[in-house]
């Protein structure tokens, strides 16, 4: 297995030091969209530079965290690690491109449903049991999804929203994928979906072009910001449960379409709010729930 090392923080409470590094986490992610909106490229370039910078940056991770060497995990991690990487390069085209098609808030509003749909496939391949909480979540967060993307049929961004659904579902049957065969490797999952991303991106990439600014605002994503805000939340999950580190990112929601509003002057539609609204208090109100039930 996979495991974390990170500095010591000056906390004495175990549960604050999680909730501090997922916090930190969590802003690190809501600043994705500013890199790939400032990078001034398409998005098969965009795609291109993220997958190539975080293949990188996560073998890095990979090698000074787990013990037994890339070679080793990849190998121990099986068929699975192959299916996992294919997951995460369509949960990757998809974010990116939501992101160029549609608004950031439309993008990180319909992602926050993961938890949601990963319980919907759970329950279908796992086969396991969906009780009537869960059962009822899941129904309000499809209807706030159908909310989020009905306001953007007449804005012609449907085609964004339907790319954010994309991306939810290839993340959600990988966190489905990673529940059942839990010895896979989640460093060498993301580095083999950023290898995977820069590979296919590249046959409708065009590097020569970019500029010398394209690169640094990419590999500041690539390199720090992205790998280093997921890698946090999984470090999270060593001081609090599973739920509350969820619970901590709804933040990333909260904050990408305040960095959308300051940075692009981007103003969510009416139903965005409404429908995000109701995917948001959905959660909290999950998650709230499943950390009761697992005191």
């Amino acid at each position: 297995m996979t495991t974390f090392s990170f500095p010591n923080l000056a906390f004495n409470n175990n549960r604050i030091t999680g909730f501090m590094v997922a916090i930190l986490g969590a802003v690190l992610m809501s600043i994705d969209p500013i890199f790939i909106r400032f990078a001034g490229v398409s998005g098969f370039d965009t795609a291109f530079l993220f997958g190539l910078f975080s293949a990188i940056s996560m073998s890095f991770v990979l090698k000074i965290n787990d013990k037994r060497g890339i070679r080793k995990a990849v190998i121990d991690s099986g068929w699975p690690l192959l299916l996992a990487g294919l997951l995460m390069l369509g949960s990757a085209t998809g974010l990116v491109f939501s992101i160029k098609n549609t608004s950031i808030a439309n993008t990180f509003v319909i992602l926050s449903a993961s938890p949601a749909v990963a319980a919907i496939f759970s329950w279908l391949l796992l086969r396991e049991k969906t009780n009537r909480t869960t059962i009822i979540a899941i129904i309000c967060v499809m209807l706030g999804i159908g909310i989020v993307v009905s306001g953007s049929v007449s804005s012609g961004n449907w085609i964004g929203d339907a790319l954010a659904v994309f991306s939810v579902i290839c993340l959600s049957l990988m966190f489905t994928l990673l529940r059942r065969y839990q010895d896979v490797s989640r460093l060498a999952s993301v580095a083999l979906g950023g290898l995977l991303l820069a590979v296919v991106m590249s046959f409708f990439a065009q590097p020569s072009h970019y500029s010398v600014d394209t690169w640094l605002i990419m590999a500041a994503m690539g390199l720090f910001s992205a790998p280093l805000g997921r890698v946090m939340s999984m470090v999270a999950t060593r001081y609090i449960t599973a739920a509350e580190v969820s619970m901590t990112l709804m933040l990333e929601t909260v904050l990408a379409p305040l960095w959308g509003f300051l940075f692009f002057t981007e103003i969510p539609a009416i139903a965005s709010i409404f429908g995000g609204s109701i995917i948001l208090v959905t959660i909290f109100i999950y998650t709230l729930i499943t950390m009761k039930n697992d005191q």
